[in-house]
This record gives C-alpha cells, sequence and structure tokens, in this order.
C-alpha cells in the first residue's frame, strides 16, 4: 500500500525523513519517497498486513518535521477524498485541537489553508480560491460560491470541504452552500429547484478550454460572435452534429461568457427534456406563467439536442411561442441538435423553418492534430504528471470519432496506472484500449471483399445480395457504389476482379461507382459520415463470428 503526502514544507526535509527510514533498525518501517514539492510516497518496504502500525512512527515524524497539516490522498489522480494523519495516529487522538467559540472568526481562514494544501495549485486557483465562508449562529460552515461555480463545487469538492472543516472545527462539523446574495446567517440551506439547475453552468467549459480544428472551426467561431454580441451575430445560432463532439461545450461557454462579461445579462441553458418536464409540471401545478417568464424573460437561451422536442405537440407549441417571444424581443437563441433541421423530420415544419433562419454550423469528428491537442490540455487539466507521449499517440489513433470517449479512455488508463503502480507507457494504454476497446484493435489483414458487402448493406439495411443483382434500383445502386469504392481502396484487388466480386460487372462499371462515391462524398456531408464510419469499421476488424 502507498499513500500519497501533501506537505507545506520543503523537499530537504521529506529527503531527511526519507533517509531516516532508509537506515532505520526496523525493516517494517516506511519509506518517504519524494513526488514533487509538496508531495511525497509513504509507503512500507515490505509487505504488511497492518498498514496503522507500519506508518504511526512515520506519521510521528511527519507531525515533528511538518506539524499536524500534512494530508494524505491515495495516489494518483487528485480528487476529493483526503484522509488525515490522525487516521494513522492512536485511537481518539485529534491532531489539531477543535478551535473555541473565540476562533469562530477565524475558522474560515484555517479551513481554507487546509483546502489550499490538499489540492494541486491548478484545482485551488480555478475552483475554490473564489470561495468565501464563516461560521454561522449554530456553528455550521456557511460556504458561499459565485453563482457558475456553486453548483460544481459543491458536487466536486463537498467532501473535501468537510474533512477540512472537520480538522479545524471538530468532527461534527457542518458545513453548508448558501447563494452568493443570501446573507451567511442564514441557517437553512438553500434548496435547489430545476430552475436553478438549468443554469447550473459548467466552469470547466469556457472558450479558453475549447480546442479549435478544422471539424469545429466555424461552430467555435460563431458560438464566439453570438456570445460577444447577444442578438446581433446569429439569431438563431444552430449547432449540429453526433454525441460527445463539443456542441455542450459551446453552450456553457457561451453562457460562462455572458455572465462574466455580459452586463448583466440573463442566460438560461436547459435541454429539450428539461423544457418538456418544466412545461409539464407548470400544466399540473397551474403555473404556466411563472413557466413564460423563466424562459421568455431572458436575454440568452441555450437548448440542448432539441432533436427530442419531436413528436411532443403541446411541448413543440410551447417552444414554438417561447422562440418567438424571445426573437421579437431580440433576446439571443442558441440550438443544438444532433441532425440538420432538415432531418428533424417529425418537428413542426414551422418549427424547422425557424431553426434554418438563422445560422447553421456543424461540429464533426476531430481530426488527429486535433484529437493531440484535447489529450494534451486535459492532460494539463487534470495535472497528470508524467505520460509517455507514445500513449497519448496512441489513444488518439485508437479512439477517433468522439471526444468524450477520447477523454474517457486517457481517464481510464490513468486510473488503472494509479491503482497499479505502472508508469503510463504507450504499453500501459495499449493494454487498456484492448480490454476496455476491443472494437478498436488494429486488423492486420486487409478486409475481404464479402465483409465489405456485409458491413455495407447492414449500414444500409439491406440485404447483401442486393449488391451482387442485377437490379438497378436506388436503394440498391447507392450502397453497391459505396462497396466497390471502399473495395478498391481497401484491398488489393483490380478492378476488373472487383468487378466479378459484384455480380459480373465490368471494370468501366467498378470506375464509374468509384468516380460516383468520390464525387458525392465531397458534396454530401451524410455520404461522407457512412463512408468513413464503414472505412474506420472495416479498419477495425472482422464481424464477430
Amino acid at each position: 500500500m502507498r499513500v500519497l503526502v501533501t506537505v507545506g514544507g520543503a523537499p530537504g526535509r521529506v529527503d531527511r525523513i526519507a533517509n531516516r527510514h532508509e537506515h532505520s533498525r526496523a525493516p517494517e518501517m516506511c519509506t518517504a519517497v519524494h513526488a514533487s514539492k509538496h508531495r511525497f510516497v509513504l509507503a512500507p518496504r515490505a509487505h504488511q498486513p497492518d498498514f496503522r502500525a507500519i506508518c504511526e512512527p512515520a506519521a510521528r515524524d511527519l507531525r515533528a518535521s511538518f506539524g499536524p497539516d500534512a494530508m494524505f490522498a491515495s495516489p494518483g489522480l487528485s480528487g476529493p477524498s483526503f484522509h488525515s494523519l490522525s487516521t494513522l495516529a492512536s485511537p481518539g487522538r485529534c491532531l489539531r485541537a477543535p478551535v473555541t467559540d473565540l476562533q469562530h472568526s477565524q475558522a474560515w481562514s484555517l479551513i481554507r489553508d487546509e483546502l489550499r494544501r490538499a489540492v494541486p495549485d491548478s484545482t485551488w486557483h480555478q475552483w475554490l480560491q473564489p470561495l468565501t465562508g464563516r461560521c454561522g449562529e449554530d456553528g455550521a460552515v456557511l460556504v458561499q460560491a459565485p453563482a457558475h461555480l456553486g453548483p460544481w463545487v459543491a458536487k466536486r469538492y463537498g467532501r473535501l470541504l468537510e474533512a477540512s472543516a472537520a480538522r479545524v472545527l471538530g468532527p461534527r462539523a457542518v458545513v453548508r452552500f448558501v447563494a452568493a446574495d443570501e446573507p451567511c446567517e442564514g441557517d437553512t440551506p438553500a434548496r435547489t429547484g430545476s430552475s436553478e439547475r438549468a443554469n447550473a453552468f459548467n466552469p470547466r467549459h469556457r472558450f479558453d478550454q475549447f480546442v479549435i480544428g478544422d471539424s469545429n472551426r466555424l461552430a467555435h467561431a460563431a458560438a464566439l460572435a453570438v456570445a460577444e454580441m447577444p442578438g446581433l451575430a446569429y439569431n438563431p445560432l444552430f449547432i449540429c452534429g453526433p454525441p460527445g463532439l463539443g456542441k455542450t461545450h459551446l453552450l456553457h461557454s457561451i453562457a460562462n461568457y455572458v455572465t462574466t462579461y455580459g452586463a448583466g445579462a440573463t442566460v438560461r441553458y436547459t435541454t429539450a427534456e428539461e423544457f418538456t418536464n418544466h412545461f409539464l409540471d407548470s400544466l399540473r401545478g397551474k403555473t404556466a406563467e411563472t413557466f413564460k417568464s423563466a424562459y421568455r424573460g431572458v436575454d440568452v437561451l441555450l437548448v440542448d439536442d432539441v432533436q427530442f422536442l419531436q413528436e411532443k405537440t403541446r411541448t413543440e407549441q410551447e417552444f414554438f411561442h417561447t422562440f418567438n417571444a424571445l426573437h421579437q424581443a431580440g433576446a439571443q437563441v442558441v440550438l443544438t441538435s444532433d441532425r440538420f433541421p432538415r432531418d428533424l423530420g417529425a418537428l413542426e415544419s414551422r418549427l424547422r423553418e425557424r431553426f434554418e433562419a438563422g445560422l447553421v454550423t456543424d461540429v464533426a469528428s476531430p481530426d488527429r492534430g486535433t484529437r493531440l491537442a484535447i489529450l494534451h490540455k486535459r492532460v494539463q487539466q487534470d495535472d497528470i504528471g508524467m505520460i509517455d507521449p507514445g500513449a497519448i499517440e496512441l489513444i488518439a489513433a485508437r479512439v477517433t470519432d468522439n471526444v468524450r470517449a477520447l477523454e474517457g479512455a486517457l481517464v481510464r488508463i490513468v486510473a488503472f496506472g494509479s491503482l497499479t503502480a505502472r508508469p503510463l507507457t504507450a504499453e500501459l494504454a495499449a493494454e487498456v484500449l484492448a480490454g476496455l476497446y476491443p472494437e478498436l484493435r488494429k486488423r492486420t489483414t486487409a478486409p475481404t471483399v464479402g465483409e465489405i458487402q456485409e458491413r455495407t448493406a447492414e449500414a444500409f439495411g439491406i440485404a447483401p445480395e442486393l449488391l451482387v443483382s442485377r437490379s438497378r434500383i436506388a436503394t440498391a445502386a447507392w450502397p453497391r457504389q459505396v462497396a466497390m469504392y471502399l473495395s478498391r481502396e481497401l484491398t488489393a484487388l483490380s478492378l476488373p476482379a472487383i468487378g466479378r466480386e459484384f455480380g459480373g460487372r465490368s471494370h468501366t462499371t467498378v470506375l464509374h461507382a468509384c468516380r460516383r462515391t468520390t464525387e458525392r462524398i465531397t458534396e454530401d456531408r451524410d455520404a461522407f459520415e457512412i463512408v468513413r464510419r464503414l472505412t474506420e469499421s472495416l479498419n477495425s476488424g472482422p464481424l464477430p463470428s
């Protein structure tokens, strides 16, 4: 077992403790391995079942050298769960005596000191430094945060705040988050309703954290223009694309930008599902006017996943009137969807027409350079530390379609390395990716024409036999052209050989199919996506038997 220790002392003192344990007469003692300026790893020199018995001598040395301010955390990614040295001390012994009533005015300062020592610099400056607090009349710690940070900090670092307060005030300390405009003396924690949840903007989703590439450059530029000039640049702005490519990130970036620089402009973020639920609740509770004012009285309305409004007649009507009211008032509307407005066939035509009246832009799968940039930025954000560039390269090569999956693969590799105490190398990345994403394994042989025909038929929802038949119906002709194009691109067969695999067609027919497919994928976005996905699917390996 290894424990990461965060301290405020100098590295030289850590080295002296490590050296002392290295030469200790007791071979079961812990060694203190220096990890960074304010951190080192405490580990037993040999396997021992009783971790407390092993670490108590080292804990005494730490208290003597650094005072009772060192905090323990599991090695690996920073997180909200920390354990103080009191867990290593004798039962019932407290390393810091709880403050008295006379010291309550200084309690928040002491809690901030605990927080500062417990997290990396980047985490402190971004999320915890803006917090303010004091002790309430009942002794509870009342914490205030900026509106855009409060819900996020409460969810992510609430446990750490409670642990820090317990070290200062004692084990019965209570932490409460209160709204920024709520008096600290209030003893009742604020309840979070649907309206507040809708406006809980993610503080990590900002324009400066968005990685720009050829696949999202226009969408980013349009979102930034809208944030700088709400209601004047592009209204409405409609951003479409598959899930996991940054649409929600752009919406939160707009919200955070307008909240910070909008001179009091009001912003509301919601999803189509939450809009629907809020609307139905207003009908049941007869609070329609409250609902209307919540959505029609803002300067910027951001709606995620509007495709889920389809086939909800009453909700579509209400959203239509909400959209009109905002547009006529000069308010900005930004919408996202997984498809273009013209492809929302089940949505009312009048809504589709209004969505298309502004700027429609899309985001696509990131190219290799963008994927590498995303991974490097995530490594920097999470303060991951040393990671083999080959591991980054491997993740970018294997996970190509989805930014969430890309970041998820990185998190899994880092977690696996932390839990097994292995360095973050390309070999480790290959092992984790092979286990978690078996479909991403690269094949060593080229696909056969039969495989290509089977995958193409499956993608278009037709029988494979149609591809080799003499039929010229549209539902068979275009898939056949795609399959011929892929056969030429992914196999070493000649044009006549490919023609024979498709019902004995001539090489000129195959050549025409390849040219027609090339022209169509340069002009038709949907056609390009189909061919791209089929290519990646065929390169990943054969169909499961």
